[in-house]
C-alpha cells in the first residue's frame, strides 16, 4: 500500500503545466491525427509529482475561458500574450475529461485567474491545519508563501519557502507585491513604475518596508545616498496611480467565492472505463500499465480489477503473457523483460532495418559506461532498454553483458540497416565490447553535415529542430540545472524512457527526411555514401593506432620555454617601465598608447577599439616591445597547449596518444582534431619543429610523411584552366618562382628568396580574394607598389581573375560554392544588403570552393590507402596521423621503399586533373625529421 501524507494539500497550476508541457513535449498525435503532446507532458508532469509526494488532498486548477476582474480594472492586462495555439487549445477539453475520470478534483472557475482559486484554497487549507504545496512556475505565487504554504517548481521539485523567496528576490514574500507593483511584469503587462528596475525596487523595499509607506514619504527617496535618487523620487511621484493599479493587478485575490473547501479535495475513486477509453483512444497506453503498476491517485485502487485492452500493440506475438502486452501498449516503452528484448530482436532481424540511440556517462576519457540503449522500427515507436540506472529503489535491469551479447548479431549482419546518430563515436564504445558494426549504415549527423555543412550542428536535439521542426525534451530539462545536476543514470526510469526512447524516433524520422534530400542530389549521396560514410572506420583506425611520444623531449622544451618566457617577461617589464600581463589585451592596449610615438593613432580611444593585434602589428611595428609581446604570447601557446600537456594526454594502456578527429565541423570539409589538436603545431617555427620531434616511431620502425604539394593551386590550374598555370606545372616548375619570374620579370634561374616569398604571397592573396591595401599591409610595401604586383599578377594569369569572377558570380545565384565532387558550401551573407558582409562572403567563395575540393581528395586518399593497408600486416605499417594534405605513417624499416612507392602512386592517382599530383615523401626517426 502506498503512505499517504496526512493534511498535505497539492494545489497544481494545470495552465502552467499545460504551457510548459505544449513547448516541452513532442507533437505526438494519435492514429486520427488529434495533437496529444502536452496531454502527454501534463500527465508525465503529475505523476512524478503525486508518485513524490504521495498527498492526502489535491486539486488541479486551470484558468476559465474569458476576461476577469483585472481585464476590467485595466484594459491592457495580459494585452501582449500571444493567443493559445489552436494544437494547445483542442488539448485542454480531453486533458479536462482525463483528470476528472481519474478521480482528481478540478477547477474552473469564470471571472478570477487560476492564480485567485489557488490563493483562496490555500489560505483556507492553512487555516484548517494543512501543509500546502503550490506546483507552479509563476513567480506572483510567491506572495502566498509562509512556513505552511510553499511553492514546488513544477520541472526541478525544488521547494521554495520563505528563506528561499528572501534568497531568489532578495525580499521577503509579504513584499512582493510591493516588488511587481514597482518594477512590473512584462509578461502580464503590468506597468510598473518606469525606470524602477530590480535592483531599486530591493534597494527601496528594504529601506521602507512597502509602497505605501515609500509614498508617504517621497521627500525621503530623494535625500537617500543611492544614484539617482533625485530622479527615482520624480518617477515614483509621476507615476504614483500607475503604481498603485500594479499593485492591485498583482495582488491574488484570496477571497474567491468557492462551493469547494479543503476537506473536498480528496482524491475520489476513478471512472476505470472511461479513463481507459480515453487514455487509449488518445494514444495514451502506457497510462494504462501505470493504473496497475503505482496506483498514484487513488489508495483503495486496489480493489478494482482492471481489464487491460489487448489493441493495436507496437509488435504482435499472439503467445506473450498479459504483462508483455501492457508494456507494448505505450508509444514509447521500457525494455525490462526479456521476453520483450527477445520481441524487438525478433522485429529487428524480420525488418532488417533499425534506428538505435547509445546513452553513455564518461567517468574519463578512458572509461566509459553504457547507460541504454534506445530503439525504434516504425515513426512514433521506440524503447529504452536500461542497462545501469542506479538509485534508490530502480527496476531490475537486464544485464548489459546479456543485452550487448544479444544485439551483437544486428550489429555485425550485413544484411540490416542501421541508422543512428555520429558512429564515430558509437563505434568507439563498441569496440570495447568488441562489437564491429557492418552493413549499410545511415549516419545522420553526417548526412545533415553534406545537405548544409554551414547550418548543421552534431547535436540531435538541434537537428530534430532544423530539419523536422521539432522541439524535444533536453537532457538538461530532465538531469536538473547547476550544481544539483544529475547524472542520466540517477534519472527515474519512465522520465528516462521518455527522453532516450524520443532520441531513437528522431533518429528515424531524420533518416527519412535526410535520405529524401539526398536522393535529389546524387553528387552529395556520392560524397556521403562514398566519402563520408566509408571514411568513419578509417579514422577510427588512425585513432586506435595512436602517435608515439618522447616525453623527455617535451619535458627539456617544456623547461627551456619556461626560461625563455622569464626572460622576454623581465624585458618586456623593464621596456614598459613596470610590470603587466602580456597575456591581456587591455593592460597591453594600455602600455602600447604609453609608448606610442608614432601619428598612427590620433587618441586613447582608437587604441582601445582596436583589436590587440591590430595594434601591435600597425602601431609598434618597430618597437622592441612589440615583438616580445608577439613571442611572449606565441611560445606561451606552445607550452599551455603542447609541451605541458601532450604528456598528460597519452594513453597508459598504448603508451601513445589518440587524438580525436571530426568529420562534421568545418564548413569547407576538412577534418579537425582535437585533444590534442594535431592541425595547429607550427611547422616552420623552429618551437614548432621542436615539439615535432617528440612525435616518433617506435624501435626498428620509421615514420613516413606523405603529403601534397601545392595541392591549391594544382586545383586552381585545374578549374581555371589558366594556360601559364597550367605549363608550369607540366613542366615541374617550382610554382612560386615561376610566378616571380611572371610578375617580378626576371629569369626564373634567377629569382631571389625575397622575391619568391613574395610571389607565394600573391599567389595564395589575390586568388583569395586578398585587396591591394591587404597585400600592402601583408607585404609592408606601399599600395601603389601592390597595386602594381595584383595588375601583373592578372595580366600573367587572367584566366585566373576570370575564374575568380566566375565562382563569385555562381555563388550569387546559387547561394553556394560547389567542389569538383559536388559538395556544397553555402554562403548566406552572399546577398546580404551589408558591404562588408558580402565582400567576405564573396572573398571566402574561392577559398572555400578550393579547399572544400582538397578536402575531398585527402578524404578519398585516405580510404585508398586504408584499403590498401588492410591487405597488408597491420604491425608492419600504421596509418597514425591526418594533418592538412599530409598523411603520417608508422612504417617498419625493412619495408620502408617499398611502402614510399605505393604510397606516392595512391595519392597521385587518386583523382585525375588536367594536371599531375605531386607527392612529397619524407622519412625519418620523428615526425619533424620527415620535412
Amino acid at each position: 500500500m502506498i503512505t499517504i501524507e496526512k493534511n498535505l494539500l497539492i494545489l497544481v497550476d494545470g495552465s502552467s503545466y499545460l504551457y510548459r508541457a505544449y513547448y516541452a513535449f513532442p507533437s505526438f498525435t494519435n492514429n486520427s491525427g488529434f495533437p496529444t503532446g502536452a496531454i502527454y507532458g501534463v500527465l508525465s508532469m503529475f505523476r512524478r509529482l503525486f508518485l513524490k509526494y504521495k498527498p492526502s488532498h489535491i486539486a488541479v486548477i486551470f484558468d476559465a475561458k474569458g476576461k476577469t476582474f483585472r481585464d476590467d480594472i485595466f484594459v491592457e492586462y495580459k494585452i501582449y500574450r500571444p493567443p493559445i495555439p489552436q494544437e494547445l487549445k483542442v488539448q485542454i477539453d480531453p486533458l479536462h475529461k482525463i483528470i476528472k475520470a481519474m478521480g482528481i478534483p478540478l477547477l474552473v472557475i469564470p471571472g478570477v485567474e487560476a492564480d485567485d482559486v489557488i490563493g483562496t484554497l490555500a489560505l483556507a487549507a492553512e487555516k484548517d491545519g494543512f501543509n500546502v504545496l503550490i506546483s507552479t512556475n509563476d513567480k506572483d505565487m510567491a506572495q502566498l508563501v509562509t512556513d505552511n504554504i510553499k511553492l514546488i517548481h513544477l520541472v526541478s521539485h525544488k521547494i521554495i519557502g520563505p528563506k528561499e523567496v528572501l534568497d531568489q528576490y532578495g525580499i521577503p514574500p509579504e513584499l512582493i507585491i510591493d516588488f511587481l507593483a514597482l518594477m512590473g511584469d512584462s509578461s502580464d503587462n503590468i506597468p510598473g513604475v518606469p525606470g524602477v528596475g530590480i535592483k531599486t525596487a530591493q534597494f527601496l523595499l528594504r529601506t521602507f518596508g512597502g509602497i505605501i509607506k515609500i509614498y508617504s514619504d517621497l521627500e525621503k527617496v530623494a535625500s537617500l545616498s543611492f544614484r539617482g535618487s533625485q530622479t527615482i523620487m520624480t518617477k515614483l511621484e509621476i507615476n504614483k496611480e500607475t503604481a498603485f493599479l500594479s499593485y492591485k493587478l498583482a495582488t491574488i485575490k484570496t477571497d474567491v467565492l468557492l462551493e469547494w473547501t479543503s476537506g473536498q479535495l480528496i482524491k475520489r475513486s476513478p471512472s476505470i472505463q472511461e479513463l481507459i477509453k480515453l487514455l487509449i483512444f488518445y494514444n495514451l497506453r502506457r497510462w494504462v500499465v501505470y493504473l496497475k503498476e503505482d496506483q498514484w491517485w487513488l489508495d483503495s485502487f486496489h480493489k478494482e480489477k482492471i481489464a487491460i485492452p489487448n489493441s493495436a500493440p507496437i509488435l504482435k506475438e499472439r503467445d506473450l503473457p498479459e504483462s508483455v502486452h501492457e508494456l507494448l501498449l505505450s508509444n514509447y516503452s521500457s525494455i525490462l523483460d526479456k521476453q520483450v528484448f527477445s520481441l524487438w530482436l525478433k522485429t529487428i532481424q524480420n525488418k532488417k532495418f533499425f534506428s538505435f540511440a547509445l546513452h553513455t556517462h564518461s567517468s574519463s576519457k578512458l572509461h566509459i559506461n553504457i547507460i541504454g540503449l534506445s530503439l525504434a522500427i516504425t515513426l512514433g515507436h521506440a524503447a529504452y532498454l536500461p542497462i545501469s540506472h542506479d538509485y534508490l529503489n530502480v527496476p531490475v535491469q537486464l544485464q548489459c553483458s546479456y543485452v550487448l551479447s544479444s544485439l551483437k548479431p544486428l550489429f555485425e549482419d550485413k544484411n540490416i540497416m542501421k541508422v543512428g546518430h555520429n558512429f564515430h563515436y558509437i563505434q568507439k564504445i563498441f569496440k570495447k565490447h568488441n562489437i564491429v558494426l557492418k552493413g549499410a549504415l545511415f549516419d545522420t549527423m553526417l548526412a545533415s553535415y553534406v545537405l548544409n555543412s554551414r547550418c548543421h550542428s552534431n547535436d540531435l536535439l538541434k537537428l530534430a529542430e532544423s530539419w523536422l521542426n521539432h522541439k524535444t525534451v533536453k537532457l538538461t530539462e530532465i538531469t536538473k540545472p547547476g550544481s544539483n545536476r544529475l547524472n542520466f543514470y540517477k534519472i527515474p526510469l519512465d522520465i528516462a524512457t521518455y527522453y532516450a526512447a524520443e532520441c531513437a524516433d528522431i533518429i528515424l524520422k531524420l533518416y527519412f527526411k535526410l535520405f529524401s534530400e539526398l536522393e535529389k542530389n546524387l553528387e552529395l549521396r556520392y560524397i556521403f555514401e562514398n566519402i563520408e560514410t566509408v571514411l568513419v572506420p578509417v579514422i577510427a583506425r588512425i585513432e586506435n593506432n595512436g602517435v608515439l611520444i618522447d616525453c623527455s623531449i617535451l619535458e627539456v622544451h617544456s623547461q627551456e620555454l619556461n626560461d625563455r618566457l622569464h626572460s622576454l617577461k623581465q624585458e618586456a617589464y623593464r621596456l614598459a617601465g613596470k610590470s603587466f600581463n602580456l597575456l591581456s589585451p587591455k593592460q597591453i592596449q594600455e602600455i602600447i598608447y604609453d609608448l606610442q610615438n608614432t601619428n598612427s593613432i590620433k587618441n586613447k580611444s582608437d587604441v582601445l577599439c582596436s583589436s590587440t593585434k591590430d595594434i601591435l602589428i600597425d602601431v609598434t611595428k618597430k618597437n622592441l616591445l612589440h615583438e616580445i609581446i608577439l613571442e611572449y604570447r606565441s611560445l606561451f601557446k606552445l607550452k599551455s597547449t603542447y609541451t605541458d600537456k601532450l604528456p598528460f594526454m597519452i594513453t597508459p594502456s598504448s603508451n601513445r596518444i589518440h587524438t580525436s578527429y571530426h568529420q562534421a565541423l568545418t564548413i569547407t570539409g576538412r577534418l579537425s582534431s582535437s585533444h590534442p589538436n594535431l592541425q595547429n603545431i607550427p611547422i616552420r617555427s623552429r618551437e614548432g619543429r621542436r615539439i615535432r620531434q617528440a612525435f616518433i616511431a617506435e624501435k626498428n620502425y620509421y615514420i613516413l610523411s606523405s603529403d601534397y604539394s601545392q595541392i591549391e593551386l594544382r586545383i586552381i590550374a585545374h578549374l581555371s584552366q589558366d594556360q601559364n598555370l597550367l605549363l608550369a606545372f607540366s613542366k615541374e616548375q617550382d610554382i612560386h618562382c615561376s610566378m616571380a619570374s611572371e610578375v617580378f620579370g626576371v629569369a626564373i634561374n634567377s629569382v631571389s628568396q625575397q622575391q619568391r616569398r613574395t610571389a607565394k604571397a600573391i599567389n595564395f592573396g589575390l586568388i583569395y580574394g586578398m585587396s591591394s591595401f591587404g597585400l600592402a599591409r601583408y607585404l609592408n610595401i606601399s599600395i601603389k607598389e601592390a597595386k602594381i604586383y595584383r595588375d601583373r599578377y592578372f595580366s600573367q594569369y587572367q584566366r585566373i581573375l576570370d575564374f575568380i569572377i566566375k565562382t563569385q558570380r555562381e555563388v550569387v545565384e546559387k547561394g553556394y560554392a560547389s567542389t569538383l565532387n559536388g559538395r556544397r558550401i553555402y554562403f548566406p551573407d552572399i546577398t546580404s544588403t551589408n558591404t562588408i558582409r558580402r565582400k567576405a562572403a564573396e572573398r571566402s567563395a574561392v577559398n572555400a570552393l578550393i579547399q572544400g575540393t582538397a578536402a575531398d581528395i585527402i578524404k578519398k586518399t585516405m580510404i585508398d590507402v586504408d584499403k590498401w593497408l588492410l591487405t597488408q600486416d597491420s604491425y608492419k605499417i600504421k596509418m597514425i596521423m591526418q594533418v592538412h594534405d599530409e598523411l603520417v605513417f608508422e612504417v617498419r624499416k625493412d619495408i620502408i621503399e617499398e611502402t614510399s612507392v605505393q604510397i606516392r602512386q595512391l595519392m597521385e592517382s587518386v583523382i585525375k586533373l588536367d594536371v599531375p599530383l605531386s607527392v612529397n615523401i619524407g622519412v625519418g626517426y620523428n615526425w619533424d625529421q620527415t620535412h
